[in-house]
């Protein structure tokens, strides 16, 4: 992309950020729907932003898609002139290191007036939220070593502030937003296959919520670790966070929570070989579903909106736990946006588990084909969870004369040192 073109540089000169965004997502051929995806809002809502013209803006919303088309941030409003400089070169991956390094700068900057608790400022807490917002969205295109660091020194910047704060109200505000780092900490270490380290940031992470008095903050942690504990093989206790949460959750939660911890309890359920149980959570999470307002953005600390596409991708993992090939098969066309998404790494478990439904199904040249673009992704982004993942699905195909396509499976395989 030419970001000295005249049209760029006269509708960022003019304030209007919707057309810099229009213009780049046509020059990058993403679709409304594309980018809407990508930024948890509808397709309406981008061409709603795209016509804002000089009016103002929703800077989070408008921060998602400058990340996800790689816009340098000086031409949508948003200073940061060293991630600016690795996007005008070009260079995606020197902009993505320069963006950490720059956020990690810039959320240094908190730390100062935390030494001065009378000029602190009340929205603090909400300023590092966002940093930890940033985070979350480049996850599912970078490997999580390069987030890792980054991540964790702003955790600790957060613990720093907190410790500062004398108000208790602002301690509060503070403990939830070191609760979301602690949080994310714990999934980039999962995706590293580190799992001690995931279930401490995990555990850090709801005590956290708990100290900052937000019930539903709560129930989001301990969902995740049921979603952890769940798929390293401890149902049971998944099963028994899933519960935590919806007692944290009670009547009043937001439609949002208990569809997304319907499919956390589906994917328990199935791990556990207890189809009716799973069918049931997934009915619940659909009719959830049903009841959201596609229109506006998710509550936090939910980033992502939630649709159909994803229970439907929860049913085709469910599937292949169950070895219930009708419902991997059945739930393929509905979980093509997760299919198609543009967080890599969840796409590569989703297509490990359409491998294993193929795999059962005697289909190996698809399953391995199918597996070995997933393995593929698991090396480039060093994922250890794909790359075992991809393990266990090999470990499950046993033959003394494997045919070409396993062969080659794990020539690749077994070259790969994480």
């Amino acid at each position: 992309m030419n970001w000295s073109s005249q049209a760029i540089r006269d509708a960022a000169r003019q304030g209007d950020y919707g057309r810099v965004v229009s213009l780049v997502r046509r020059d990058a051929g993403v679709s409304q729907s594309q980018l809407g995806d990508a930024c948890g809002i509808s397709q309406s809502a981008v061409s709603r932003l795209e016509g804002r013209g000089a009016a103002s803006y929703d800077m989070a919303i408008l921060a998602r898609a400058a990340t996800h088309l790689h816009i340098p941030p000086r031409l949508v409003g948003l200073a940061d002139h060293t991630a600016a400089h690795g996007a005008e070169n070009g260079q995606h991956d020197v902009h993505r290191r320069n963006f950490l390094a720059g956020t990690a700068a810039a959320i240094a900057t908190p730390t100062l007036a935390a030494r001065h608790p009378k000029s602190a400022d009340p929205g603090q807490a909400a300023t590092l939220r966002v940093a930890t917002t940033a985070f979350r969205r480049l996850d599912g295109n970078t490997p999580s070593r390069q987030l890792s660091e980054p991540v964790l020194a702003h955790l600790r910047l957060i613990q720093t502030v907190t410790g500062d704060a004398e108000a208790p109200e602002q301690r509060a505000r503070l403990a939830a937003a070191g609760s979301e780092a602690a949080s994310l900490a714990g999934w980039l270490a999962w995706d590293m296959n580190d799992i001690g380290s995931a279930r401490t940031w995990y555990g850090a992470a709801i005590k956290a919520a708990r100290t900052s008095g937000d019930r539903l903050l709560t129930a989001y942690q301990l969902g995740s670790l049921a979603g952890f504990e769940t798929d390293v093989g401890n149902t049971a206790q998944g099963l028994a966070l899933v519960r935590k949460a919806h007692r944290q959750l009670g009547d009043a939660g937001p439609a949002i929570a208990t569809a997304w911890l319907g499919t956390i309890e589906a994917l328990a359920h199935a791990a556990a070989g207890d189809r009716p149980a799973a069918e049931a959570a997934l009915d619940q999470a659909t009719r959830s579903t049903d009841a959201l307002q596609e229109e506006q953005p998710p509550p936090w600390p939910w980033v992502f909106t939630f649709t159909h596409a994803k229970v439907a991708a929860t049913r085709l993992t469910c599937g292949a736990r169950l070895g219930l090939v009708p419902w991997v098969t059945a739930s393929q066309d509905a979980a093509a946006a997760a299919l198609t998404s543009s967080h890599e790494k969840q796409r590569a478990l989703l297509m490990l588990d359409l491998a294993t439904a193929q795999l059962a199904t005697g289909r190996l040249d698809g399953a391995f084909a199918l597996a070995g673009r997933a393995r593929e992704t698991g090396a480039r982004y060093r994922s250890g969870r794909i790359i075992e993942r991809a393990r266990g699905l090999r470990r499950s195909y046993t033959s003394t004369t494997p045919p070409r396509a396993v062969r080659e499976f794990d020539d690749r395989l077994h070259g790969i040192y994480l």
